[in-house]
């Protein structure tokens, strides 16, 4: 019986293929995990041209740097989401701080400049820590929360909609948005500490 703390045997082989330099394995990981990252980066920077930009800056950090990730801290998806993160934030600073460099007669130094640019991170980490507890919960949970929200159902029509009992879709949706509930506690994905 293999440990609990134990991290993902696919996880653990795919940083060892990706060391070897297997491009085949960086193949797989971007089939796997492109659309998380798009995904992460389109919430933080707002763009889709600047979210293809990262995409590629960070399957390309992960093809030259597969070394930083460390199995034993956690699964490679929360690496890779800690590493857009980090590349996104990043641009959005540098973004920022540039349309203040070149605004009109010395908008950089317009007051709250530097509040505004940090409250626009904080925005950006919670809406990708949010949009990442999504693509992270079970599908049964994510399902019952699309219908809820999208479609506007309340409990007892996801429950039909679902094949479920209203007890089970109250529980699905419940623990659904506490998963959400906590987009807010730290404000980025799980791992981002310092994640590189």
């Amino acid at each position: 019986m293999a440990k609990k703390d134990a991290p993902p045997r696919w996880d653990r082989k795919m940083q060892q293929r990706l060391a070897r330099g297997e491009a085949a394995a960086l193949g797989e990981a971007y089939d796997r995990f492109a659309s998380l990252v798009h995904s992460l980066a389109h919430r933080v920077l707002g763009d889709e041209k600047a979210a293809d930009a990262v995409t590629r800056e960070v399957f390309a950090h992960i093809w030259e740097h597969p070394e930083t990730y460390d199995p034993k801290q956690g699964p490679l998806r929360t690496w890779i989401a800690a590493v857009t993160h980090r590349v996104a934030v990043q641009r959005l600073r540098d973004r920022e701080e540039r349309r203040r460099d070149e605004g009109p007669d010395g908008a950089e130094d317009l007051p709250g400049g530097d509040e505004d640019l940090e409250s626009k991170v904080r925005r950006a980490s919670v809406a990708a820590r949010a949009d990442y507890i999504v693509h992270s919960m079970p599908v049964p949970l994510r399902r019952a929360l699309e219908l809820a929200y999208f479609q506007r159902r309340d409990y007892r029509q996801t429950a039909a909609d679902l094949g479920v009992t209203e007890d089970e879709a109250r529980r699905r949706l419940r623990l659904g948005l506490q998963l959400l509930s906590t987009a807010h506690d730290a404000g980025a994905p799980p791992g981002y500490g310092g994640a590189a």
